[in-house]
């Protein structure tokens, strides 16, 4: 399960009573006000400082989030597999490049048939297309976003193209189909190598990608392209698309505008434009809905009890729920608060002393789905375990107290626990653990996020009950993403404890949760640097053998083990769409997101 972090969770934040109505692009005359079916625009809000800053299908870490890749990238070129129909998680055929993949030799031959699609310069989509990304991909692996060691492209042996339409994967070892087709064949995005497989704007195109020095120069190129924001809608490599949209005009603060690309080969558009607005702030958005100039947009946490108010006014208001967890990442490398959570029952007292229900109704105001473990409980899906869904660590201070005087803590005149047992028995600290030391911890947070600092605020509160002595720092969003990766405890930018920026991972493009990115030893989403050889074969298991029971040990040791807290899942945005935009609920719980191609407007 290929889990991004959820970069649109922005729009929950209630700032209107923080920050200033702060301005934004102006946006064109709203698709509102349009009466055909057939042609008129629709206007889209992004998340408040969160607009699309990265355009390259093959994306870093640091841009590897929703904002960049569903609401933007997905646009205009389309992943070899298409995953989710309006509220289900499933494979759309309809919108996928290539037919459903053929397994045999014992689920280790992986054959590819790519429908009949062309490029907008009028090129077909071939199987080239498909290698030139996955070489790319293997000379540059550890600048992907997705990538975790053993895994794709570790796990495929080597590629064969037999036919121009026809990709035949040979694997490394067997595999469970439904896991590879869901995580690995998901990651896969054609791209045009007779347009972009070169090492210079002015340069020749050749077959670079052969070579893994030349794999190196043709990423390096046009990811420096890809960073240059101005150029999106100029510069001609990106006019070269095979999705339902291409780029009339772009602005560096996230203005875009697409038109129908009139080769795509599914559904032609019938919208004349989607255009994506910017904004600063929660107010200024809001202000734009209210104002009649967005046809899609969200309600602010803080202005709910204008539902009806705007419901009078031509919306639908909907809460839009994503395939994801909410998780709070622990530093295990840090080398002061790590000895502490490197302790199974310090991790378990935490996940205790979180009251998932109070934070639904006293700060989500209702909204929000209780996330017990690794699969979540909501929306509804065939994959999360009875054990999970029942909550086996739910909120308990008589539990989480128990659990710290059991290993030797006791609470001082300050009201801290210390330590009093040192040592490494079943009944002490813990390794590390000096006499005396205070259980103290760090925890960074997103500023500027109401609903985010109120519950770093509840945690810091509920934690101090058991004598965990929570300190709170914020930073912006962008900042608490760039300090909360892997570290080594040498490392100067290892001192963060435990990091939270509101929501946590998306189910996608890595549909099957089994965990090889956010929990596996080295990968890359692992942020906090876990290790576990048996959470490893775990996963591994997932991944190999086919059928849920697989899935259920791994979910379940997950959800005792805790790698990661984990906080109530609440919805990516409480939506408001115009009642004249056809077609856009019900809102996807997928990821790859947003399908406007599919919308119209009218009365």
């Amino acid at each position: 399960m290929r889990h991004r972090r959820i970069a649109t969770i922005l729009s929950l934040s209630a700032l209107s009573g923080i920050l200033g109505a702060c301005g934004s692009t102006p946006a064109p005359p709203s698709a509102v006000t349009t009466a055909t079916r057939h042609g008129g625009t629709a206007t889209f809000a992004e998340s408040p400082g969160s607009p699309p800053n990265y355009i390259f299908p093959l994306d870093a870490l640091q841009y590897f989030d929703t904002t960049n890749i569903n609401e933007f990238q997905n646009l205009m070129w389309r992943p070899l597999y298409f995953f989710g129909r309006g509220s289900d998680v499933e494979l759309n055929d309809t919108l996928s490049l290539a037919y459903p993949p053929i397994y045999t030799g014992a689920d280790r031959v992986v054959t590819i048939r790519l429908k009949h699609v062309r490029w907008s310069d009028g090129h077909a989509v071939t199987a080239r297309d498909v290698t030139f990304w996955i070489n790319l991909l293997r000379a540059n692996k550890q600048d992907w976003g997705e990538y975790a060691p053993g895994y794709f492209p570790d796990d495929v042996a080597s590629v064969t193209t037999t036919s121009t339409t026809t990709v035949v994967l040979h694997l490394t070892a067997s595999v469970n189909p439904t896991w590879f087709t869901l995580n690995e064949l998901s990651q896969i995005v054609p791209i045009p190598q007779q347009a972009w497989d070169k090492t210079s704007a002015s340069g020749p195109v050749g077959n670079f990608d052969y070579t893994a020095s030349g794999a190196h120069a043709v990423y390096k190129f046009l990811n420096a392209q890809s960073t240059d924001l101005r150029t999106y809608a100029t510069n001609p490599l990106w006019k070269v698309v095979d999705g339902p949209w291409r780029l009339s005009s772009f602005s560096p603060d996230g203005y875009a505008v697409f038109v129908p690309n009139k080769t795509y080969f599914g559904h032609e558009p019938e919208l004349s434009k989607f255009i994506e607005v910017p904004f600063t702030s929660d107010s200024a958005e809001y202000n734009a809905l209210r104002s009649g100039s967005l046809t899609y947009g969200y309600i602010p946490i803080g202005d709910l009890g204008q539902r009806s108010l705007l419901e009078g006014e031509g919306f639908d208001v909907v809460p839009w729920y994503l395939w994801s967890m909410n998780i709070i990442p622990m530093n295990f490398h840090n080398p002061t608060q790590g000895p502490l959570y490197r302790q199974l029952y310090i991790r378990q007292a935490m996940q205790r002393l979180i009251d998932e229900r109070q934070l639904e109704s006293a700060l989500l105001d209702g909204y929000g789905i209780t996330d017990n473990g690794p699969v979540p409980n909501g929306p509804s899906t065939q994959y999360v375990d009875s054990y999970v869904k029942a909550g086996p660590l739910r909120y308990s201070l008589r539990a989480a107290e128990a659990l710290l005087r059991s290993h030797g803590w006791r609470r001082n005149r300050a009201g801290v626990a210390v330590c009093d047992r040192p040592g490494n028995g079943p009944t002490s600290c813990g390794t590390g653990i000096r006499a005396g030391a205070p259980l103290r911890l760090g925890l960074l947070y997103a500023s500027g996020l109401a609903t985010v600092g109120e519950e770093a605020q509840a945690l810091k509160s509920s934690f101090s009950l058991a004598g965990i002595d929570l300190t709170l720092t914020q930073e912006p969003f962008a900042q608490v993403e760039a300090a909360a990766v892997p570290c080594s405890a040498g490392q100067a930018s290892c001192t963060w404890g435990m990091a939270y920026w509101g929501n946590g991972w998306e189910f996608s493009p890595d549909n099957y949760p089994s965990g090889e990115v956010a929990f596996a030893t080295g990968a890359v989403g692992n942020f906090g640097s876990y290790s576990n050889s048996r959470m490893d074969t775990l996963i591994r298991a997932t991944t190999t053998q086919p059928g849920l029971g697989p899935l259920d040990t791994w979910q379940n040791y997950t959800a005792q083990q805790l790698p990661m807290l984990f906080m109530p899942v609440s919805p990516v945005q409480i939506s408001a769409i115009s009642k004249r935009l056809h077609g856009a609920t019900p809102q996807p719980v997928d990821g790859l997101g947003i399908t406007p191609e599919l919308w119209s407007v009218g009365k």
